[in-house]
């Protein structure tokens, strides 16, 4: 039978490399973004269920895969004022955790539906457990958020066929890390990375691949790190 999945964020960067990874037989895979698949503004509450009933229509009814990659990397120093600071925090928040969430729990009702079982794979970060820089309180928070509620569902709907992955990069040369790195001196942030580089797009979609096709149920509730030894656990 084929296996339908769903990826947010796969305009560009990670989440395009991973619907390329997915290219093989037995695979539907549809995206969401502006330039690609189907359109969907997180900022806006009602975006992820909207989402959700485009690609169930797209797939014909099933879907068996949700990788929620979809996320932003935006500056919000604290010299800000009051209401800058707390609407960058907030916006960070819904579209890289709360519109995860609701996509993931509308996964998680589906399959319980059906009673087929189904695959949650999220992409966190490195910063969910080393954290980041003092103007990304909020982009580590969402992050570490993400982790925590990826392994809640994994313990929680394990017996049901339910299982959950979070993959964490560090830097990955995409759009966001590449204005990054510029922004705060590359070659001094490169040799904190004991590989000498950072990781491409297609290392990260090979391992959301694994999760959504391969991995053995046993490793439901993993984290899997992909940051060249620049943080480990």
């Amino acid at each position: 039978m084929t296996t339908n999945i769903l990826v947010t964020g796969s305009s560009r960067g990670i989440g395009a490399a991973i619907l390329k990874a997915l290219e093989r037989p037995g695979v539907r895979a549809v995206g969401q973004g502006t330039r690609s698949g189907i359109p969907a503004d997180f900022t806006d509450p009602a975006a992820p269920r909207a989402l959700w009933d485009a690609a169930l229509d797209a797939l014909d009814g099933r879907i068996d895969v949700l990788v929620n990659n979809a996320g932003v990397f935006e500056a919000a120093p604290i010299e800000l004022d009051d209401d800058d600071w707390l609407d960058a925090w907030e916006r960070t928040m819904r579209i890289n955790l709360t519109a995860a969430a609701q996509l993931s729990r509308l996964a998680v009702r589906h399959w319980q539906a059906r009673g087929s079982g189904g695959r949650l794979v999220n992409i966190a970060s490195r910063a969910a457990y080393r954290g980041d820089s003092p103007a990304h309180w909020h982009y580590a928070a969402s992050k570490a958020g993400m982790v925590g509620m990826t392994k809640s569902i994994a313990r929680g709907y394990a017996k049901e066929g339910i299982f959950a992955f979070t993959i964490c990069p560090g830097f990955t040369m995409t759009g966001m890390a590449e204005e990054y790195l510029s922004s705060r001196g590359g070659d001094k942030l490169l040799a904190d990375i004991p590989l000498g580089r950072v990781a491409g797009p297609d290392e990260v979609a090979t391992m959301a691949r694994f999760c959504a096709l391969e991995a053995p149920p046993s490793m439901t509730g993993a984290v899997l790190d992909v940051n060249g030894a620049s943080y480990v656990r």
